[in-house]
This record gives structure tokens, sequence and C-alpha cells, in this order.
């Protein structure tokens, strides 16, 4: 399939020119309600996008599942300066997170 590119807007697609028919023109009457046009596309979503929908409906209903006494242990530890960082088990664990991500 090819397409020429000549800088020009493509012609509307008859769902964007409207129904003239309800359409109200400048400086007519707009005071009574026009009906809705009947959608022109329809989805449906497979068995696999589905279940992602309900899981993300059931993950955004649970609690958020933290361990607040050790949030606050950090915290803590974090204000008095005693919180140090491990490098090397850092750049183990993002290691170990990108080979799962490649398999």
């Amino acid at each position: 399939m090819t397409s020429k590119i000549d800088g020009g807007v493509p012609p509307p697609r008859p769902a964007e020119l409207g129904n003239p028919a309800v359409t109200a023109r400048s400086g007519e009457d707009r005071s009574q309600p026009v009906a809705a046009a009947t959608p022109a596309d329809n989805m449906r979503l497979t068995g696999e996008a589905a279940g992602l929908q309900a899981l993300e409906r059931e993950l955004g209903a649970a609690p958020a599942g933290l361990d607040q006494a050790r949030v606050d242990q950090v915290k803590a530890a974090i204000a008095d300066g005693s919180y140090r960082v491990d490098a090397q088990e850092i750049a183990t664990r993002m290691l170990a997170f990108e080979n799962d991500l490649t398999r």
C-alpha cells in the first residue's frame, strides 16, 4: 500500500461531516436538544484484556500491604543518619530484575 504525501489535508470522512439535518448553522436557534450521533466504532475486549481489567480492579480495591513498622524504622534511620545504602546489593537486584525481564 502506498500513500502520496502532498502536504494537503485529507478530505474528511463521511462520519466527520456530521448530519446536516441536525447540525445548527450559525445564527440558528440552538435551544432545542439534538440527538446524539450513533457511534460508528465498537470494541470487544479479548478474554486476556478482560482478565487484566478484572485484576486491575482487584488490585485497586486491595489494601496497599505496607509494613508500617518497617517504614517507620527506615525513616528513623534516615533521620538519625544511620541508614546505609548497600550499592552491591542494589546492583545485584537490578541485574536479577533485568534478567527476569529478558526471559
